[in-house]
């Protein structure tokens, strides 16, 4: 017996509704990769003193941030790739404006250095003990969450400060402090936390 035209009609619809999923599960690492190609022209803001644009871009930054982890749980569509690529959109966007904001001085070398210094470092291990054969998750810890959202704020104070006349200046020492130690505190736990990885032999598990 041939199929009903009903059918057909039934099969194109599925076939339509699963290519909407596909291109809706795509959707959060298209956003993550906007996010990372938005960090030149936030960088070329800062450095050329348009503070106010580069507000605007920067909050714009953190809006896609929460979004595209949003719409990855929601469409089921969370992945290695997915999470490697948030943490280097979210990485390379604040070593970034760091620079840039301490470049321009609104920001003390110190900090751009200790903020610096401990992400390399980060890269470096998790790069080396991949390369090692070492399993390492990319799985942010409760105090880097602290740290990024505390480098999230003085940033936004920072740069809404002189560009927009919004915040006081004075937040800008305290929250400068909480970053510092909460960079080395989250620096120190990432070590902790990959120590008995890079200690297990290649290839055993347990």
């Amino acid at each position: 017996m041939g199929r009903r035209p009903l059918d057909f009609a039934n099969s194109g619809d599925q076939i339509r509704f699963r290519s909407k999923v596909r291109a809706f599960q795509y959707l959060p690492n298209a956003i993550t990769l906007a996010r990372l190609l938005s960090v030149p022209a936030l960088v070329w803001l800062i450095a050329g003193l348009n503070l106010a644009p580069a507000f605007w871009l920067f909050v714009g930054a953190g809006i896609t941030d929460a979004l595209d982890g949003a719409l990855a749980r929601v469409a089921h569509a969370q992945s290695a790739l997915g999470s490697y690529l948030d943490a280097l959109a979210d990485k390379v966007m604040l070593v970034g404006v760091y620079c840039s904001l301490g470049f321009i001085g609104l920001l003390g070398e110190w900090l751009v250095g200790l903020v610096v210094v401990r992400d390399v470092f980060l890269v470096c291990c998790a790069t080396g003990m991949t390369l090692a054969g070492h399993q390492t998750q990319v799985i942010p810890l409760l105090i880097s969450k602290v740290n990024t959202l505390f480098q999230i704020l003085l940033a936004a104070v920072a740069i809404g400060h002189h560009g927009m006349g919004w915040f006081s200046v004075a937040l800008v020492p305290p929250l400068s402090v909480i970053v510092a130690v909460t960079t080395v505190l989250s620096g120190i736990a990432y070590v902790i936390a990959w120590w008995p990885a890079a200690w297990t032999p290649r290839g055993r598990r347990d």
